[in-house]
């Protein structure tokens, strides 16, 4: 009997309290493949086995589906890389061995005339140095030659002169009343007197008006022309003393004397040369 029931036991239903633990479990069991469907999928060719749960209940309850896993999309292959074609060399140029040559005439003919050209530029300026020389030479020749000629015709119109003069004086001499000493060429000595020139200073002197001092004492001397009565035509002066208000002091002296004294009744000399200083 005891074998009998026991038996019958295991055979009936489970009671209430078995529904709550099957209940859990098939939560967690949805939860693990809530997790399983999130974190699961993976690339490799094998899955993982799934979960299985036997569950117990009063009333039967239907198993969900196993997750299965979605097989993964093939990965598109990348593209091969073309092959780089290899740049072909360029095929090397048939020179032609009658070209080369024809071409070497020309370039030494073509330089045989540069050489040729440039000798003929060279020798045109060597021609046109040498004559820009000579015409220079010819230059100088021909204004040494009129300076010469020149030097020449006043050589001879000095000597010229010098002859006529030397005739002229021999002319005078045959009329001469001079003694054996005398040096003049006159025929008869004319002059002022030797008292003739102080008088003429003593004239124009009082009118000279100089008030500055001057170091030394300097000479001044003019030269005077004067008419047959005295009167003084112009002066000139022909040797500066050095101090010009001294020489314009005996200018105007000159200026303001006018007229001069006659030399013991006789005309005065018409040219004289007086000399003045500030201290005499």
């Amino acid at each position: 009997m005891s074998s009998a029931a026991a038996q019958r036991d295991l055979l009936m239903p489970r009671p209430a309290d078995a529904v709550g633990r099957g209940l859990a479990l098939a939560i967690v069991a949805h939860v693990l493949l809530i997790v399983a469907l999130a974190f699961g999928v993976n690339w490799r060719s094998r899955s993982d086995t799934g979960l299985e749960a036997e569950l117990w209940a009063a009333v039967p309850v239907a198993a969900a589906p196993r997750a299965v896993e979605p097989t993964p999309a093939p990965q598109p292959r990348p593209p091969e890389p073309t092959p780089r074609a290899e740049p072909k060399p360029a095929p090397a140029p048939q020179v032609d061995a009658q070209i080369a040559i024809e071409k070497a005439k020309r370039e030494e003919a073509r330089r045989e005339q540069e050489r040729r050209e440039e000798a003929e530029r060279r020798k045109k300026a060597e021609k046109a140095e040498a004559e820009r020389e000579d015409a220079e030479r010819r230059k100088k020749e021909e204004a040494q030659k009129k300076a010469e000629a020149a030097k020449a015709r006043e050589a001879e119109a000095a000597a010229a002169a010098q002859r006529e003069a030397n005739l002229k004086r021999v002319q005078g001499l045959a009329g001469a009343s001079g003694d054996a000493n005398a040096t003049g060429s006159a025929l008869k000595s004319a002059g002022p007197s030797s008292s003739y020139a102080g008088r003429v200073s003593a004239k124009i002197k009082p009118n000279i008006v100089f008030p500055d001092s001057i170091d030394g004492n300097p000479l001044a001397t003019v030269e005077v022309r004067v008419a047959p009565d005295g009167t003084i035509t112009g002066r000139k002066l022909v040797r500066s003393s050095g101090v010009p208000a001294w020489d314009e002091a005996v200018l105007r002296a000159i200026d303001k004397t006018e007229i001069l004294p006659r030399d013991e009744g006789r005309a005065p000399p018409p040219v004289m040369s007086i000399g003045f200083r500030p201290r005499d």
